[in-house]
């Protein structure tokens, strides 16, 4: 069955302390190395970071020339290449978390030194940090801002055509990268978050289907908040049934485990599940007419029933064919204890004949509370159950021929 896909959720985690309790159906703890791995690939292998630097065009340097010798100007300078780009994530408590962001620039340009035009290269390794915070909680979604940028400079290579370079370019190149460097590479790292925001809020904010029977609305349930240890994130998820009729689920507080050495810890309220179960199992009556062909042994099972009628039932008539329809009443509920998981079912067994020329008569109304051990599982994204037969207790609901033993 289709449910939860977590794995763009990580950004918008909000970060808690492994004693604070969940109040809604749906909650996830992330570990930083994790969060690490979903915004590298967001960032830098899917290759955003490298198409927002590749229209990087600096200003022209210039440099006033001195008594002997003529200006100095670099004009054209634009980026080549972006070189061993890596990216780093820390938390900051009370704030949210930290960015960083290395690379080796290789920057291009035109040269004019004493009235010669010349190619120039440079070679700068640039540490790109922000500070991120989430605010402006309000109906599901919130807003990520960087709170501050800092742009540092570490080795800077630069090279001539000529091989030829004078201390005086050397001197204005770094001056000038100093200085327009961090005003052009934070305004990129914030329009970069800003479309890794809404990447990531489509899936925290989104209406999943489950098969024909219904939806799951997913949405963040709270302001993220910050801790030391790690990211997490609480969900409303709201199930609802076609039409628009909603299921509700108990949301009581319970207790986060602790993240441990896991990348993520997925905590689902026993009662959210139980509500997505009574979503998926929509079984619709069944009767059966106990013929020999339909069940084995249905003579004998006929003749055994029958027995049970009282001979003083004067109501009861000749029975004609007997059937048995099977309803299901209420809805499932799923137990979860350590590693174990069970589906509790109760079934309705009405056992009746068909009289001719009035009502079908009730011989035995059966009440039986069925528990499936249930295994869980992922796959392809997915939670899966797996279910066998545990145990069937039957209770004696009601009979119209007074039957009140049916040990």
């Amino acid at each position: 069955m289709t449910m939860l896909k977590l794995f763009g959720l990580v950004l918008f985690c909000s970060l808690l302390s492994p004693s604070q309790e969940v109040l809604s159906g749906l909650s996830c703890a992330v570990s930083p190395t994790a969060m690490q791995h979903v915004l590298a690939d967001a960032i830098l292998r899917n290759g955003l970071l490298q198409q927002h630097l590749q229209g990087l065009v600096l200003p022209n340097i210039m440099g006033e020339g001195g008594l002997l010798n003529s200006p100095t100007s670099i004009t054209g300078l634009h980026l080549a290449k972006m070189r061993r780009p890596k990216l780093l994530v820390g938390l900051l408590s009370g704030i949210g978390m930290q960015l960083s962001i290395t690379a080796r620039l290789e920057l291009s340009g035109t040269c004019l030194v004493d009235l010669i035009s010349e190619l120039i290269s440079i070679s700068v390794d640039v540490n790109v940090t922000a500070s991120i915070k989430c605010t402006n909680f309000e109906s599901g979604t919130v807003q990520v801002v960087i709170e501050d940028c800092l742009c540092l400079l570490g080795t800077v290579k630069i090279k001539l055509l000529s091989g030829l370079l004078s201390l005086s370019v050397n001197d204005l190149v770094l001056s000038k990268l100093t200085t327009t460097m961090p005003s052009m590479l934070c305004p990129i790292l914030d329009i970069i978050l800003s479309v890794v925001n809404i990447r990531l809020l489509d899936t925290v904010n989104a209406v999943i289907p489950v098969g024909t029977a219904g939806t799951i609305h997913y949405q963040l349930a709270s302001l993220p908040f910050a801790s030391s240890l790690f990211l997490r994130l609480d969900l409303d998820g709201v199930v609802k049934q076609v039409g628009g009729t909603v299921i509700p689920h108990d949301s009581s507080p319970s207790d986060m485990p602790p993240l441990l050495n896991n990348l993520l810890v997925l905590v689902l309220r026993p009662s959210f599940l139980s509500a997505i179960l009574s979503l998926i199992l929509q079984i619709q009556p069944l009767t059966l007419t106990c013929t020999p062909e339909a069940f084995s042994g249905a003579s004998s099972l006929e003749e055994a029933i029958t027995a049970l009628i009282p001979a003083e039932c004067s109501a009861c008539g000749g029975p004609g064919p007997l059937s048995i329809k099977l309803t299901l009443a209420g809805n499932p509920l799923i137990l979860l204890e350590d590693n174990k998981a069970t589906i509790k079912v109760s079934v309705l067994i009405r056992v009746f004949v068909k009289r001719a020329g009035g009502p079908s008569l009730t011989l035995l109304l059966l009440k039986a509370d069925v528990s499936l051990d249930t295994v869980l599982s992922l796959a392809g994204g997915r939670l899966m159950l797996g279910v066998s037969l545990g145990r069937i207790s039957l209770s004696l609901e009601s009979s119209e021929v007074g039957v009140s033993n049916v040990s």
